[in-house]
């Protein structure tokens, strides 16, 4: 468990306000760290950081303007700000997952379908999200619902099986108990625990203390950014 899963080196985003005369911000210059098999990382820092920038860079959803982003995918390690569309899309199907902190599903889609979609075609998919959403205490009939009417604890929860569901190596969490009640934190340190005995490395933001010491293995400070005078 000793394998470098993610790097991240010398990382940087700007981003370009329009709306205000296209002044230019930037949020991330010379991010780096690394996380091998079984380590979770915390991203640590003040609001406005640039913390959940530098996750959804991570994810590429951000594309960074310098540093390279290498994720370990099908043996080799691949450079998501080169890369492609396509190759970003065939890393998060079988490497890269993420949890955010808002359900996002197709609506008029259940629960139970939601998840096991994100199974990525398991035949046991369906009997795998039922157990996954009982154990996150989504109560069976909720399993058959959309959750456009659920709580926001409960479509947190959806969100986590589905983020869990499929044993995607890495995974990156955005704050996956902000809106659950110490019962379901508690799950959810145990679910993280489990990923992370099996081999998962993990990058996530944890505002809530008690669960960044219970998950993170270490600190990543993200400092906000320093414009030079």
């Amino acid at each position: 468990m000793n394998t470098v899963m993610l790097r991240v080196e010398d990382l940087a985003k700007r981003f370009t306000l329009h709306l205000q005369g296209g002044v230019q911000l930037d949020v991330l210059n010379g991010a780096g760290f690394e996380v091998r098999a079984g380590e979770c990382i915390a991203l640590s820092g003040p609001s406005g950081a640039g913390k959940s920038t530098l996750l959804r860079a991570l994810y590429g959803n951000y594309r960074a303007d310098a540093g390279r982003i290498l994720v370990r995918h099908d043996g080799a390690m691949v450079d998501l700000v080169t890369a492609t569309p396509r190759q970003i899309v065939a890393v998060r199907r079988t490497t890269l997952g993420y949890v955010s902190q808002f359900l996002r599903v197709v609506p008029r889609v259940s629960a139970l379908d939601i998840v096991a979609d994100a199974a990525g075609g398991r035949a046991e998919a369906h009997t795998e999200a039922a157990a996954l959403l009982h154990r996150l205490n989504i109560p069976a009939s909720l399993h058959g619902l959309p959750p456009a009417t659920f709580s926001g604890g409960e479509q947190q929860r959806i969100n986590l099986a589905r983020g869990f569901i499929h044993g995607h190596p890495i995974l990156l969490l955005d704050e996956p108990t902000a809106s659950l009640d110490a019962a379901n934190r508690d799950v959810v340190i145990a679910m993280i625990r489990e990923a992370k005995s099996r081999g998962t490395a993990i990058v996530g933001i944890f505002h809530d203390a008690a669960v960044r010491d219970a998950v993170a293995d270490r600190l990543y400070q993200v400092a906000p950014y320093q414009q030079a005078a």
